[in-house]
């Protein structure tokens, strides 16, 4: 397949009949905004509360105003340090999760189209200084590709919210600056990492050597696109290798315009490269690539299987893999301030409408405490409100396409067929023509064996089983597959302690749940969650390998 520089899309003309944008004239600060949503299930015990809490959560926020239709969509591979693509039969549209239309045309990869870009990196690599210049050098080049990234956020975070799940105001507070950090951190640890000096025998040197890969495959998820792939890149570069990262499909824009400002920051052409296309032919031929040496990877652990047994068959070659979780919260009673503490198991499961690998979906509370916390819950819940991403004033972003709205009620009727109670939410009928939203969802009644317990729903739906001593709560933390995060709150740091030691899970949050906005911890799950870390000094150091130096100077050569 041969490759082109690529255009420019235009802004494309929409019918208005479903269209969701701001219109020409501004709409009054009291309106009504357009795409209101249609209530799912309600609630009869919080739908008094709903429209009070509502206006509260969204009181005092500045609008960020602008036409989703006027953007100016930017789409191809990016080879070289240039756009390109491919065949124009060979694209798909990629759709706007928040009204369901035309984003703009996706090129898609074939395996040629792959190879070409490994190969590009590759030569990159080789014949480049990138992993022979001083790592203080590296680190200057990733500081300024994230004050670049920084200062662009007028532009980043409209292409990430338009095109994901994320609302323009959190990408502006939120995912545009975290990834700038997330650059910088990786940079402060680009001179910071080294071997070891090993004990040999005295007239002996033995000493190991840090030394790159060379050329990384990663594979990133549609829930926080510019996020994660800061996290995969800018590991695999502050080490010294280059990069073939190949976005999700669903959400392929903003990452381009993130290699735009790689070299624009002064990153050699060929050290970041992007292929875009489906999982089963771009994703499938970027691992078994004989010159990718190890694939990085966030998404479902099916596919993450899929891939560690490519890279097995075809190298066989490491891999760093973050997976699907079902990650519980376990609440004793002794836990200080219930209001507060609803506010955070809320959060955990409807932030970005529950489309995030952590989410907190499994309430394990302890009897004494639950109906007081539960019913909290429930009020939080219905405040929610969803809504276009471009849009201020909702509060509930959409799911990611119907398809997948589809699927997180078959599991939550699956769950209610068993036996299940469900407590408000549900499908949405209509907030913004085919945009696909599902309000938050409590399932209570539901026992270890209930598919809404044992699936990863990845959408805003949290199950409920209560306890009454700390063993059984432990006993039902625990998932058979699931390893990736867990929650525990309680005033006991005694307790605290022994639950951390007793939760098989990669992260435990213990009065809080979600990170902190910091790098330093590691990120990653136990059993089919996952293998290996993002983030923290192991990221950096898992795109590395070790080669043993032994020097014998005990006598003359």
């Amino acid at each position: 397949m041969t490759v082109r520089e690529e255009r420019q899309h235009p802004p494309r003309r929409r019918r208005n009949s479903t269209s969701c944008a701001f219109r020409a004239d501004p709409t009054p600060p009291n309106a009504k905004p357009p795409c209101l949503a249609l209530p799912g299930r309600v609630d009869p015990s919080t739908a008094s509360t709903a429209s009070t809490a509502q206006a509260t959560a969204t009181q005092g926020r500045p609008v960020q105003r602008f036409d989703p239709n006027q953007l100016a969509v930017r789409s191809g591979h990016f080879i070289h340090g240039r756009l390109v693509t491919g065949d124009a039969d060979a694209s798909r549209d990629v759709l706007r999760p928040s009204d369901g239309q035309a984003y703009a045309p996706l090129p898609m990869a074939e395996a040629d189209l792959v190879d070409q870009a490994v190969d590009d990196a590759y030569v990159a690599w080789r014949d480049g200084d990138w992993a022979r210049r001083p790592p203080r050098e590296r680190a200057r080049v990733l500081r300024r590709w994230a004050d670049l990234v920084e200062a662009d956020a007028p532009t980043l975070a409209p292409l990430e919210a338009v095109g994901s799940t994320r609302p323009v105001r959190d990408a502006l507070a939120w995912d545009v600056p975290f990834t700038a950090d997330g650059l910088r951190f990786f940079a402060e640890y680009a001179d910071k990492l080294g071997g070891e000096v090993a004990a040999t025998r005295s007239d002996n040197l033995g000493m190991t050597i840090a030394e790159p890969y060379g050329v990384i495959g990663a594979i990133t998820p549609w829930n926080f696109p510019l996020v994660m792939a800061s996290w995969k890149v800018g590991a695999a570069l502050a080490a010294g290798n280059a990069v073939v990262l190949k976005p999700s499909e669903l959400t392929p824009f903003s990452v381009l315009r993130l290699a735009e400002l790689a070299v624009q920051a002064g990153l050699p052409a060929g050290l970041f490269n992007i292929v875009q296309g489906d999982g089963r032919v771009a994703g499938a031929a970027l691992s078994r690539h004989p010159r990718i040496a190890k694939m990085t990877f966030t998404g479902s652990t099916s596919t993450g299987a899929a891939i560690m047994a490519a890279c097995a068959q075809h190298g066989p070659k490491p891999v760093t893999l973050e997976l699907g979780g079902k990650s519980p919260q376990l609440v004793f009673d002794d836990a200080p301030d219930v209001e507060r503490l609803a506010g955070i198991i809320a959060g955990a499961i409807a932030g970005n409408a529950g489309q995030v690998c952590v989410a907190g979906s499994r309430l394990i509370v302890q009897q004494g405490i639950a109906p007081a916390l539960v019913k909290a819950i429930a009020r939080r819940f219905a405040a929610y409100r969803p809504g276009p991403t471009w849009e201020d004033g909702p509060t509930l972003p959409p799911i990611i396409s119907r398809q997948q709205a589809l699927r997180i009620d078959a599991i939550v009727q699956r769950a209610a067929d068993a036996g299940a109670t469900l407590r408000g939410g549900g499908p949405v009928d209509d907030v913004c023509g085919a945009g696909a939203y599902y309000l938050p969802t409590l399932i209570e009644g539901v026992d270890a064996g209930n598919p809404a317990v044992l699936e990863e729903i990845f959408g805003p739906v949290l199950t409920v089983q209560t306890f009454a001593t700390e063993e059984e709560g432990l006993a039902l933390a625990s998932h058979p597959h699931y390893g990736l995060a867990a929650g525990v709150h309680t005033a006991d740091l005694n307790r605290a302690m022994r639950a951390m030691r007793a939760l098989s899970a990669g992260t435990v949050w213990i009065n809080r749940y979600g990170r902190s906005n910091d790098f330093v911890i590691p990120t990653g799950g136990y059993h089919q969650s996952g293998i290996g870390k993002d983030l923290g000094r192991q990221a950096v150091e898992a795109n590395q390998r070790l080669k043993s130096v032994l020097i014998d100077f005990g006598s003359p050569v």
